[in-house]
């Protein structure tokens, strides 16, 4: 079934989609490539749905991504769409462990996120900047008093937590 399909598709629901496109990229059916290309081309509701797609693959497995993905989701990070905001997010939190060295401009990217009135960009943002923050790299000198400043100021307990989470692993 191809993309174009899929999202033509009105008996399939926006979660049925994300697990359509996410075991086609986990069966190597669709080339992440092809379906960023795909991404760009797309109105926001769907384009926060291809890359929630990459989510779902990602977090099953991680080394589905490239450079290229990682620089797709870290300008996808300002993008007007809340969504788009944090499946990116939950995207660069996954994959974050392959590219220790590469993750300067999504950290730039993710703090401004961190601050976003809506609860669910700030919680994806704190998992994906939680995610950096235990890798322990040299991020780690200016990450870790924002981490803790943003930790201070997040009402949210779900936010919060997973600021706290990290900072502990990191502090051992």
């Amino acid at each position: 079934m191809t993309l174009d399909a899929i999202f033509q598709d009105k008996t399939i629901k926006a979660k049925g989609k994300v697990a359509a496109i996410g075991e086609c990229l986990l069966n190597s059916e669709l080339p992440v490539d092809e379906l960023l290309a795909y991404t760009e081309k797309q109105k926001a509701t769907d384009k926060a749905t291809c890359i929630e797609a990459v989510e779902y693959a990602t977090k099953k497995n991680p080394t589905l991504a490239d450079d290229n993905l990682l620089n797709y989701v870290t300008k996808a990070l300002k993008d007007e769409e809340p969504r788009v905001k944090w499946e990116s997010a939950k995207v660069i939190g996954n994959v974050a462990k392959l590219f220790p060295t590469q993750l300067e401009k999504a950290i730039d990217n993710l703090l401004p996120n961190a601050e976003n009135t809506g609860t669910v960009v700030r919680w994806a943002t704190a998992y994906a900047l939680a995610e950096i923050l235990k890798l322990k790299t040299d991020s780690n000198e200016k990450l870790l008093p924002k981490i803790e400043s943003l930790c201070e100021k997040e009402e949210d307990n779900g936010v919060k937590k997973k600021y706290l989470d990290a900072l502990k692993k990191v502090k051992k």
